[in-house]
């Protein structure tokens, strides 16, 4: 069995989380540039199984998509393309960020990590992640 991988898309960074390879737990992995992401992905496949990908997909509040919502469906679409053979689900990510931050803070972290984007985007592609695991049990 291959892990699950969360895409937290954005036009500048990307956050990624995979799970364990029995698909229990989220974890965060990494931040990556979004120029660089498909031959992240490529290298990353060459050492893991991956089964799936879930990416998040932005909404508003009234289930509206918003600005962030075309450089996502794009990036689908290449994702689709690039790895034909793995299956690509979209999982809302409304909150994700807010929720990161929370844990971020809960967690103890100092102010300077508090700041880093890039570790909110990892921990948000791991809350999307484990949003997506819970809806499937």
């Amino acid at each position: 069995m291959g892990r699950i991988m969360a895409i937290d898309y954005g036009t500048k960074r990307v956050g990624l989380a995979v799970t364990d390879p029995l698909q229990i737990i989220a974890s965060p992995l990494d931040t990556i540039h979004s120029s660089e992401i498909i031959e992240f992905l490529k290298n990353y496949l060459l050492k893991e199984e991956i089964d799936e990908f879930v990416l998040g997909y932005p909404k508003n509040l009234k289930n509206q998509k918003t600005d962030a919502t075309q450089p996502v469906e794009h990036f689908f679409a290449i994702l689709k393309k690039t790895f034909p053979a793995k299956k690509v689900s979209l999982i809302d990510e409304r909150f994700t960020s807010k929720m990161a931050m929370d844990s971020l803070i809960a967690s103890g972290a100092s102010r300077k990590d508090r700041r880093n984007k890039e570790n909110i985007d990892k921990i948000s592609a791991a809350i999307i992640l484990q949003s997506y695991l819970d809806s499937k049990t």
